[in-house]
C-alpha cells in the first residue's frame, strides 16, 4: 500500500485518508495506483466526509457511512468531462460520463478541488489526442493513404493514379481532413494539385 503521508500534501483530513486509502487500495487492478485524494470539508459537521480518489485508471467517488463505504468509479475512458466551480468557502466538482451520468461533490477545499480538476484536464487531453489519432487513421485510410502533417519534398515524384480510384472521392476526403484541421492549407493545396493532375 502507498504511504499515507503523500496524500496529505494539501491539508487533507488525515483520519479520512487513513480510512479510505486501505479500502481503495484493495480495489486497485494490476498496474493501477492512487494518484491523489481530495477530502470534503463540511463546515458544520465533518464526521464522515466524502472523497474523490484519482487513480491512473479511474475517477472514484467515495462516500463513507456509519455502516461502510459506497464507491462509484468511472474509468477515465468513460469520463466525458470534469467541471469545477468555486464558492466563497469551498468548491464543487462535477464529473459527467459519456453515458450521461453526473456525480458531484460539494464542500471540497479549493486547493484540493483545483488539483483534481487539473489532473482530470490532463487525462481529458490525453483521451482527446487518442480519439483524434484514431479519427486521423480512419480518415487517412478512407482517403487512400494520404499522409498528413508530413512535409512533402520538392523533388518528390507524383504518384500515378491507381485503377478504380475516384479522384472526386479523394478530393472530398481531402476537404474533410482540411475542415477537421488534420492537415494544413499548404498540404491540402499540394495534394489537391496532385489529384487534379491525375485527371
Amino acid at each position: 500500500m502507498q504511504s499515507i503521508s503523500q496524500f496529505l500534501s494539501d491539508e487533507q483530513d488525515e483520519t479520512a485518508v487513513r480510512k479510505i486509502l486501505p479500502k481503495v487500495s484493495e480495489l486497485l487492478t494490476k498496474d493501477e495506483a492512487v494518484e491523489y485524494i481530495a477530502v470534503q470539508k463540511k463546515f458544520v459537521v465533518n464526521i464522515s466526509p466524502d472523497a474523490i480518489v484519482l487513480t491512473n485508471k479511474r475517477f472514484v467517488l467515495v462516500q463513507p457511512s456509519m455502516f461502510g463505504m459506497k464507491f462509484q468509479d468511472f474509468p477515465w475512458r468513460e469520463v466525458d468531462n470534469v467541471h469545477m466551480s468555486e464558492q466563497m468557502l469551498g468548491a464543487t466538482l462535477t464529473c459527467k460520463t459519456t453515458t450521461g451520468k453526473i456525480v458531484a461533490i460539494e464542500s471540497l477545499p479549493k486547493k484540493q478541488a483545483r488539483r483534481v480538476y487539473s489532473y482530470a484536464q490532463q487525462i481529458e487531453e490525453q483521451a482527446y489526442e487518442k480519439r483524434q489519432q484514431v479519427e486521423l487513421e480512419k480518415m487517412r485510410a478512407s482517403a487512400g493513404g494520404v499522409v498528413v502533417h508530413a512535409p512533402v519534398p520538392l523533388s518528390a515524384p507524383t504518384s500515378t493514379p491507381t485503377t478504380g480510384e475516384d479522384p472526386l472521392a479523394a478530393l472530398a476526403q481531402l476537404k474533410k481532413l482540411l475542415e477537421a484541421e488534420l492537415i494544413n492549407p499548404e498540404e491540402f493545396a499540394g495534394k489537391r494539385a496532385e489529384i487534379l493532375a491525375r485527371l
